[in-house]
């Protein structure tokens, strides 16, 4: 079975030779069929021919159109917050995915400690879960995390986030590609984020930005940078980055796109000597936690364990093999397109 870091490197033609091109056609055959059925579907919605949802308040759709981390998270709290300090009740609706026995997943851990006054509901029905939000928490404006794909419900913004590093999913749907529906799907877009901008060169932006204009020529374009603002321990404590600032680090990560979290690391400047990837919304069993103790106490002058704060809110450990551990802190910097997206969030508050 393909780990993720093997599947990238088949699905985008890194992985070379008979086998490996063999695979991609039967991987190729399968994403038809099922590009064919979200086709079907967004037909459906664009007819009109399945129900819309509507709930009273205005509605925020943040999503992407591949599978795997685009950094929505920071995003979704950004926003949150944006909303509030101008005096709006926000609610965060989600619809939680591998949750357990109802308890909230690593993305709701994450967010109830990035916004602790922030009601959240998890319902994988959007439009009875913002509804609860309205009903019970007295929202007067609602996030929805990862529903680009999600259409029941009606939004009066759908933003949409492009990871630089692979934005376009291989330009193949899955199986075959990382995206989750074809790319003409971006013209629903309102907003098009790319996420990691400092990732690329300035070329690879204006590339980027040209075939989303081609794509969704009414979305505005806006840039962001994930900067690292600092650590945090399993109980709550923070520390500055001055702690792993030129000192050697190991990290692991089970995120959509390892490649995202080693690029912000290294801008943190410290030295990564070591990095293990596990699958996305990894839960970290006992067995794994043992297994990253034994591989840490192995390590030689090391003076932390860093991971993702997605990852850290399921780690109920501050050291592993007598080293901390802490997860790293994202913050979001706008580089292009910051003003233009602060005056179409003002018009949700003014036409909400």
């Amino acid at each position: 079975m393909l780990n993720a870091a093997d599947f990238r490197d088949l699905v985008s033609g890194r992985r070379r030779g008979w086998l490996p091109g063999f695979l991609r056609g039967l991987l190729a055959a399968a994403s038809g069929l099922y590009a064919l059925v979200v086709a079907a579907r967004n037909v459906c919605y664009d007819r009109r021919l399945t129900k819309i949802g509507r709930v009273g308040v205005p509605v925020i759709s943040v999503g992407n159109v591949t599978l795997g981390g685009t950094g929505k998270t920071p995003l979704v709290a950004w926003l949150a917050r944006w909303f509030q300090t101008r005096g709006v009740r926000v609610a965060l609706v989600s619809r939680g995915y591998k949750a357990h026995s109802g308890a909230p997943n690593d993305e709701a851990l994450e967010l109830a400690a990035r916004l602790p006054d922030t009601p959240h509901v998890q319902n994988p029905r959007r439009v009875a879960g913002a509804q609860q939000a309205i009903r019970e928490h007295g929202a007067e404006l609602i996030v929805l995390d990862d529903a680009f794909q999600h259409r029941r419900i009606h939004r009066d913004l759908d933003i949409v986030l492009l990871d630089a590093l692979e934005p376009f999913g291989w330009e193949h749907v899955f199986p075959r590609g990382l995206l989750r529906e074809p790319l003409a799907g971006l013209r629903r877009a309102d907003v098009v984020v790319l996420s990691r901008s400092d990732a690329v060169s300035g070329d690879r932006r204006a590339a980027i930005r040209r075939r989303v204009a081609d794509l969704a020529p009414r979305a505005e374009w806006v840039e962001v940078v994930q900067r690292p603002v600092g650590l945090r321990s399993t109980d709550g404590r923070q520390e500055t980055l001055e702690r792993i600032a030129g000192r050697r680090v190991a990290a692991f990560c089970g995120i959509g796109n390892p490649a995202g979290f080693r690029h912000t690391l290294q801008t943190c400047g410290c030295q990564v000597v070591d990095f293990r990837e596990f699958p996305d919304h990894h839960s970290y069993p006992a067995r794994d936690l043992e297994s990253l103790a034994r591989w840490a106490d192995g390590l030689a002058e090391i003076a932390a364990i860093v991971c993702t704060h997605k990852d850290l809110v399921k780690i109920p450990r501050s050291q592993l093999g007598g080293i901390p551990l802490r997860g790293l802190e994202i913050g979001l910097e706008f580089t292009v397109g910051g003003s233009a997206f602060d005056q179409l969030l003002g018009t949700l508050i003014a036409t909400g």
